[in-house]
């Protein structure tokens, strides 16, 4: 059974936290403090670090990035990214050490080779690194030069991601950035080259003037390089959020049916290939750990997407960062100026964030096993959230998109492209607040 069409065309959270982003609220350092020394000692971290700055800005872009030429606040940030690093190891009373570090943006690079290196030292100095941790990286093909991917390998770089997005020149052209295939196939070649073997590709449907076809060609060549994880992200058009967007025609974009059927056409390449399906939008080789992680029903997910991180505190470093700690989240000030002068005050520089109640958590839980696992047991809910998502459910199934089966929930194959309807159906804030979200295929 296909599920009506106004599913794809709802917009919804992608569910990467819960409550989600436009829930946060104001947050006091004292209260950050706090949360950050409840921490249990024993326990192992998970670190996300932003760069907030690129070398030119894609139109597509979703990202809190900033295109700068200045050499100067590249380097007052790659200070205070060391001031916040000590500062945040000095608040956390110890830990086990990192178990997961990405280094995201904007484009991490952008902090130049020796910059990097000192920050990786200084996170290893202060945090420590636990045996076979994780060390992942976002990285433009077009910026990756020989001296930062040695200071990558010899910082212990693990991962590395790269986005593709669509190898169409014409489609390329349409969203702000022009690569060759030669370029990303140069850049997974010399990090191979250099020790960092694992490879994650990113690839977007829904692009302006993009097709099946051009969808289709990109997910070949993604499996062609051998990558052992592909993303693939549907283009979230919001230019009310991301005024830059508004460079791109939205008379070009593909409708809700088109992208559909471009979701469909690159699952189809990838599962050709031998690829795995995890979730809602990865794809990994199947001796990869995210494959593994979910075949042991071990996969989460947080704000960075799927994952097999499970340390129990999440800490952002950065402009922007959020985190999330037992307690609740928290998000460092977005303004990339004011983040650096609270920390040259000495200060950690958060913003915004949400304490959780036993009821978040609660439905927090059931939303990530719903994104995770495609399955639910109903019979170990509470009877009032039972009650109160019992009237989505019934639509859900009624239109194909889950099968209940007494105390049972079923995503259906036809239905895990919706999974963020049922997911929401568990969302006690939805349709509350000023939040505004993108469309859900």
């Amino acid at each position: 059974m296909t599920p009506p069409i106004s599913y794809a065309l709802a917009n919804i959270p992608r569910y990467t936290s819960y409550p989600t982003a436009p829930h946060f609220g104001p947050l006091e350092q004292a209260t950050y403090r706090g949360w950050l020394s409840a921490v249990p000692q024993a326990s192992s971290l998970s670190l996300y670090l932003h760069v907030p700055f690129c070398k030119s800005l894609c139109w597509y872009c979703g990202c809190h990035t900033a295109v700068t030429r200045s050499a100067t606040r590249i380097e007052h940030y790659a200070a205070a990214l060391e001031a916040e690093a000590r500062m945040l190891a000095g608040a956390l009373h110890g830990h086990g050490g990192i178990e997961h570090l990405h280094l995201g943006g904007g484009t991490p690079t952008a902090l130049g080779a020796s910059a990097l290196a000192s920050m990786l030292h200084v996170v290893r100095e202060e945090f420590g690194i636990r045996p076979g941790a994780e060390l992942a990286a976002e990285l433009d093909p077009r910026s990756l030069d020989e001296a930062t991917v040695t200071a990558l390998a010899e910082a212990g770089l693990t991962r590395a991601s790269l986005g593709v997005q669509d190898i169409s020149p014409a489609v390329q052209h349409r969203i702000g950035r022009v690569q060759s295939m030669d370029c990303v196939a140069g850049a997974v070649e010399r990090l191979r080259a250099h020790g960092i073997g694992s490879i994650n590709l990113d690839v977007m449907y829904g692009l302006p003037g993009q097709g099946v076809a051009e969808v289709q060609a990109t997910a070949r060549f993604a499996a062609e390089l051998g990558a052992d994880r592909v993303a693939v992200f549907g283009y979230a058009h919001v230019p009310w959020m991301k005024p830059h967007q508004n460079a791109i025609d939205s008379a070009s974009l593909p409708g809700a049916l088109e992208r559909i059927l471009q979701a469909d056409a690159a699952e189809a390449v990838l599962a050709r290939a031998g690829y795995v399906a995890i979730g809602l939008d990865h794809f990994a080789q199947p001796k990869d750990d995210m494959a593994q992680a979910q075949r042991e029903g071990r996969l989460h997910r947080n704000f960075q997407g799927y994952t097999t991180d499970i340390a129990p505190a999440l800490v952002g470093l950065g402009a922007s960062a959020i985190g999330s700690l037992p307690a609740g989240y928290a998000q460092n000030d977005p303004d990339e100026r004011k983040y650096v002068a609270a920390v040259q005050a000495g200060l950690l520089p958060v913003k915004r964030g949400r304490a959780l109640t036993a009821d978040d958590r609660l439905r927090r839980g059931l939303i990530e096993q719903v994104m995770c696992d495609f399955s639910l047991n109903l019979a170990a809910l509470p009877p009032m959230v039972l009650d109160e998502a019992m009237p989505a459910l019934a639509r859900l199934d009624a239109d194909g998109i889950i099968a209940l089966d007494r105390d049972f929930l079923r995503v259906t194959p036809e239905g895990r492209r919706h999974v963020r309807h049922v997911a929401a159906a568990f969302d006690a804030y939805l349709g509350t607040g000023s939040g505004r979200h993108s469309a859900a295929v």
